[in-house]
């Protein structure tokens, strides 16, 4: 059947509906499946009932005054307090004025200073050149030591007060009235390490003053400046806790600088997990890094270079939080200019996305655009002739 120009324009037309409806599946073209209570797809969720998470729709809430005052209250109520109660959690003790400190135990390659009083020839001289260290009493790789009259002696695992009281003991038998002091001159056996965003990684030896998460970061030169304060991993015997030191910093959270143990590895993270996505019709979409996880909504679009003004519907813009078991969504209706006081108010948490939806009639002419040359086509197939089939179209 030869073609003519009003079965083109059928045709034509038919294509135009075919793109309208087709542009609803386009990913990031189209947002009105956000624009119900619910989200248009199925998430992974955990409900109360489930023990696994299940598909389902998360609810959309909008970006209001009690929404803003709830989460406030919300994080109120999850900001850590020091209390005798939660003293000892995330893995360690805490070092707070009322926690009790741990003697340092002795253990192999150590180096003790051992002064008996009024009996020189049972004290090894240090001498004016020697340091205490160089001689003392150094324990042997099975925890022994060997000592005048006493023989070989276990120490391993004894804190300086119990060497002095077994010593004494041993000693009474030829000494009367033994007046002794066993010190510590070296410490050698336990040893952390510190590795990640640091001035100066490597390891660190743990001596009688204990070293707790901020003691061992300070001793490491501090943080690098692509370090995350609020991500520092201590790992342990196989288990790995997280320790965050900005909320020491701001909200008193002591509880979490918890006493180091021999083998301990603090790994300071960087920066690089604390992104928000901002994405749509903005200026700049891309990813931003934020600053000690400071960062609100009005200041990712204000980075963004705000929405594009021609491009933009104001009116729906989104976050998308999914780091909890429950992922949620949020909506701002910025459509009026004080409503950027909200936003500025919202505050913004690593991986959330934000999306700013395009107006209808740009999504119209995107649509248009794509089928203008289609139909520029077929309206010239249309009209032309052909002499060598006797001028048919």
């Amino acid at each position: 059947m030869p073609a003519t120009p009003r079965l083109a324009s059928r045709l034509l037309l038919a294509i135009v509906c075919a793109s309208l409806g087709a542009c609803a599946v386009v990913p990031g073209d189209k947002a009105y499946g956000l624009r119900d209570q619910q989200s248009s797809v199925k998430l992974p969720v955990r409900k109360a009932e489930a023990a696994e998470p299940v598909p389902a729709n998360v609810n959309i809430k909008p970006i209001t005054a009690e929404l803003i005052i709830e989460q406030m209250k919300l994080a109120a109520a999850e900001r850590p307090t020091a209390t005798n109660a939660n003293l000892g959690g995330r893995g360690g003790k805490a070092a707070g004025p009322n926690a009790s400190v741990p003697d340092y135990k002795v253990g192999p390659g150590d180096v003790l200073t051992i002064i008996v009083w009024d009996h020189p020839e049972l004290t090894t001289p240090a001498g004016q050149y020697r340091a205490a260290d160089q001689a003392g009493t150094v324990v042997n790789e099975d925890g022994t030591i060997y000592y005048p009259y006493v023989g070989t002696l276990q120490v391993a695992g004894k804190t300086s007060r119990q060497i002095r009281e077994m010593l004494i003991v041993r000693l009474a038998k030829f000494i009367e009235r033994v007046q002794m002091d066993v010190r510590v001159a070296a410490f050698r056996s336990q040893r952390i390490y510190v590795v990640g965003e640091v001035a100066k990684p490597g390891q660190l030896s743990i001596s009688d003053v204990p070293m707790t998460v901020l003691e061992a970061v300070n001793q490491a030169g501090g943080f690098g400046p692509e370090a995350d304060h609020s991500r520092v991993l201590l790992t342990r015997k196989g288990t790995t806790y997280r320790v965050d030191i900005q909320a020491m910093y701001e909200n008193g959270a002591t509880e979490q600088n918890a006493l180091l143990e021999h083998g301990d590895i603090v790994n300071v993270q960087d920066r690089s997990f604390n992104k928000i996505f901002v994405l749509g019709e903005v200026q700049k979409p891309g990813s931003l890094v934020m600053t000690k996880k400071r960062s609100t909504l009005a200041e990712a679009l204000a980075d963004s270079g705000y929405i594009a003004q021609e491009k933009a519907n104001p009116k729906w813009i989104y976050v998308m939080r999914g780091e909890s078991e429950t992922p949620e969504l949020f909506h701002l209706d910025g459509s009026s200019p004080d409503a950027m006081l909200l936003a500025d108010r919202f505050p913004l948490r690593p991986r959330d996305i934000i999306y700013v939806d395009a107006a209808d009639v740009v999504r119209w002419n995107r649509v248009v655009s794509n089928i203008l040359p289609t139909s520029t086509a077929l309206y010239q197939t249309s009209a032309t002739r052909y002499p060598l089939f006797g001028g048919r179209q």
